[in-house]
């Protein structure tokens, strides 16, 4: 399996997370297209946040940034939004 994740913070980072928390139906419609999926975590920190994206294998991760980038610029166009730090790596362990 592999993950990523993406850490927002800064301009818009508290506007978008209000806005992902109000509209979580489409933004897991939107994640369940991700190819190989295994799990979609959004997590609020304070004035932002972070979404973990695991898959069973990297290009789906790679996808799975695509699909977030492309949900937001069409949902979130009113937001002015610094760009999320994205890390990504092998799933060491994964418990559900």
């Amino acid at each position: 399996m592999h993950a990523n994740m993406r850490y927002y913070s800064g301009a818009g980072a508290k506007e978008l997370f209000d806005m992902l928390e109000a509209r979580k139906a489409g933004v897991e419609t939107a994640m369940r297209k991700t190819p190989n999926f295994v799990s979609y975590t959004l997590i609020r920190l304070g004035a932002g946040g972070v979404s973990i994206t695991v898959c069973q294998d990297k290009p789906g991760t790679d996808e799975s940034v695509r699909i977030a980038g492309a949900w937001v610029k069409e949902n979130a166009a009113g937001i002015t939004i610094s760009p999320p730090m994205v890390s990504e790596g092998p799933v060491i362990l994964h418990l559900r």
